[in-house]
């Protein structure tokens, strides 16, 4: 796990900016740092040193120095790729991973990203084509943003690196803000600044003389047709799941100079990964425990805290966790959006920010946690709610009957209001859609737009829903609607929210590496070529995973109903006390700074929640707040004032200046 950056220029990159760019990265790669350049191109690193830790300094390249590489991430199945580029006839200098990337581009060329199991943001400068690459893994685990400016192109992975160079404008785009305000996040490649976009989920761009010639989609999400879905026995199509998530695990347990920890969340998905992990230290006879890690809460509503103890106590695991209060949340929630680099509509990445400053100060660099189990094998609400409206267009009062088994862990669960459920479930369907699903999630935040200025408003002339249905592939239409479900997850929520803001973000805004087992591609392919109902059966949902470990996971944790991670939201900002930095960042002239929302509403909306200390706000107000706040400080932390970090990049510095040296310097000289 590193922070990457870089510049293409028709000259020599200014070498000033990008030290700048890597101490902005600093917290990404703490461990050390360097940079590659020469008359075009320059390559920046910041590293935190987890595979061969000695020998792994980048930027890399080849013995002849033709092939350079900037890497942020892992490629877990870098020795199996080193054996046969080495059969090719490949020297190897270092037991990295990354040279591993050097060499099968030179062997494969962009079919090496087919061949990587892994997680990746990189950069390839290719001398002998005078083509710079940037590519992103499968599902987007890794970010990589790029702009143009002042006749240069820079990436990065974080937008706070971009605007170390003056020639960057800071503004707000409202099309991304709009994105947010309806799917939750952005879709790649739009984000929410103007001019900066990001490299889509498996996918690479290619670029010559600076000059986009194309992107190309390496991998993407799909289904087997419904009723030919080649794998239809759920007692064997269990098997084989454990015996990938199995081996995915241990992949990423194995693959590591420095120790690894597990996150226990308290459901089945960080039960079974870590239950892998530690059958896998019984094995090898390691008397170490597995250390875990889990999140608290201080008010029961959110607390999971007796199911991770139970968890705990079954696999004998030295464990800590972080017990989150109200005022913890608003204290740290300024650090979490410089972080997100985007508006928020949850609290919920505050509390995983303080859980992996935990991990940090426990002096682990990289956990294994369970994020994509739910994408994969249909494990949230919003698709069991999916089925529930497929099922209205047919039959509404079974419908109605079915809503009951939704939502236990819901104190006001809305079949305790049958008005208020036919209302929501019946609510704009249409017999066919392919958005079924999403169409309640995708109206109720939609709803946030009121908020924004008429300026903002007019400016959003498209529709976010509308622009993700309609890219959605043709064969789409032969999928089961659990599929489809599937498909607008993975391309919204997911790589732009989970991954990202509550995920990649938090973890690396204290030095700590994630790594995800459940969004292995061999995980990811089986589940996609099971049957809907192995995945979602009757309302059961991840069935096939509850089948798969039911003699390994505590029959409370299989069968607990299912209850989504949450946190206090209003009620953190105004229920403890108010932070000062709330007044600042909502007073009538920041918000006109700003430009974004309409001040008289933010007033008002502020009013409520201190009459009822934001306790007795409705799920829209408490987005309303927490996405007023979050994109307040935004502008406040990012576009206002100068561009946060340190003044210099991590030590020790490693440096590789080409601009004097011909190609072929032995590269072993620095």
């Amino acid at each position: 796990m590193c922070g990457i950056c870089g510049v293409h220029s028709a000259e020599a990159p200014d070498p000033g900016l990008v030290r700048r760019m890597l101490a902005v990265l600093t917290h990404r790669g703490p461990d050390g740092s360097g940079y590659y350049r020469d008359e075009r191109v320059a390559l920046g690193h910041t590293r935190l040193a987890i595979v061969d830790t000695i020998g792994g300094v980048q930027p890399m390249c080849g013995e002849d120095e033709r092939v350079w590489v900037t890497f942020n991430g892992e490629i877990f199945n870098h020795v199996e790729l080193a054996a046969d580029l080495r059969a090719r006839g490949h020297r190897f200098r270092t037991r990295s991973d990354t040279e591993v990337i050097v060499h099968a581009w030179e062997e494969w060329g962009p079919g090496c990203f087919d061949r990587f199991n892994g997680q990746w943001a990189l950069a390839i400068w290719d001398r002998r084509s005078n083509e710079l690459v940037l590519a992103r893994d499968r599902f987007g685990v890794r970010p990589l943003f790029y702009t143009r400016a002042g006749g240069k192109l820079l990436f990065a992975s974080e937008v706070k690196a971009l605007f170390a160079d003056p020639d960057v404008p800071r503004e707000l785009d409202p099309a991304g803000i709009d994105q947010v305000l309806t799917l939750w996040s952005t879709v790649a490649p739009q984000t929410v600044f103007r001019g900066i976009e990001q490299v889509p989920p498996g996918s690479y761009l290619t670029f010559r003389d600076g000059i986009e010639t194309g992107c190309t989609r390496s991998w993407a999400p799909t289904f087997a047709a419904q009723g030919s879905e080649p794998r239809t026995d759920l007692a064997a199509n269990a098997e084989a799941l454990r015996e990938r998530l199995v081996a995915a695990t241990r992949l990423r347990f194995e693959r590591s100079d420095v120790p690894v920890a597990a996150y226990l969340s308290g459901g089945i998905d960080s039960a079974v990964t870590a239950v892998a992990i530690a059958a896998l230290r019984i094995e090898d006879s390691t008397d170490v425990p597995l250390h875990t890690f889990s999140l608290r809460f201080a008010d029961d509503e959110f607390d999971e805290g007796s199911y991770q103890t139970l968890m705990a106590k079954r696999l004998g695991t030295v464990h800590e966790d972080v017990v989150v209060r109200e005022r913890d949340i608003a204290e740290v929630f300024p650090d979490v959006v410089r972080h997100a680099e985007s508006p928020l509509l949850r609290t919920g990445p505050a509390p995983m920010f303080l859980l992996s400053r935990l991990v940090r100060e426990s002096g682990f660099k990289v956990v294994v946690t369970g994020e994509g189990s739910d994408e994969v094998l249909g494990g949230y609400d919003i698709f069991r709610e999916g089925r529930i409206r497929e099922l209205w267009t047919r039959d509404p009062a079974a419908a109605e009957a079915a809503v009951e088994q939704l939502y236990p862990w819901m104190k006001r669960s809305p079949h305790q209001a049958p008005a208020f459920a036919k209302s929501f479930f019946g609510r704009n369907i249409v017999a066919g859609d392919p958005a079924i699903s999403h169409r309640p999630r995708w109206d109720a935040t939609a709803v946030l737009r009121s908020m924004l200025t008429a300026e903002v408003r007019e400016a959003c002339d498209r529709s976010p829903a509308d622009e993700v249905v309609a890219a959605m592939p043709a064969e789409q239409a032969g999928w089961d609607p659990l599929s489809r479900a599937q498909w607008l997850e993975m391309t919204t929520l997911l790589p732009g929210y989970i991954l990202a803001s509550q995920g990649d973000r938090m973890l690396m805004g204290n030095s700590i590496e994630g790594r995800f087992p459940f969004l292995d591609p061999n995980v990811a392919e089986l589940a996609s070529r099971v049957p809907a109902d192995h995945k979602i059966h009757g309302m059961d949902e991840k069935h096939i995973l509850k089948v798969a470990f039911a003699d390994l996971v505590p029959e409370e944790i299989l069968r607990r109903p299912k209850q989504p991670y949450r946190a206090p939201d209003a009620a953190a900002f105004f229920a403890g006390g108010t932070p000062d930095w709330v007044f600042d960042v909502t007073s009538v002239p920041a918000l006109e700074a700003a430009g974004m929302f309409r001040p008289e509403l933010v007033q008002r909306l502020l009013e409520k929640a201190r009459r009822t200390d934001g306790r007795r706000l409705g799920n829209t107000d408490n987005m309303r707040l927490v996405a007023v706040l979050s994109a307040q400080l935004l502008h406040s932390e990012l576009l206002a004032g100068p561009v946060a970090g340190p003044a210099a990049p991590p030590e020790p510095l490693t440096v590789f200046d080409r601009t004097l040296e011909p190609i072929g310097r032995n590269p072993a000289q620095p």
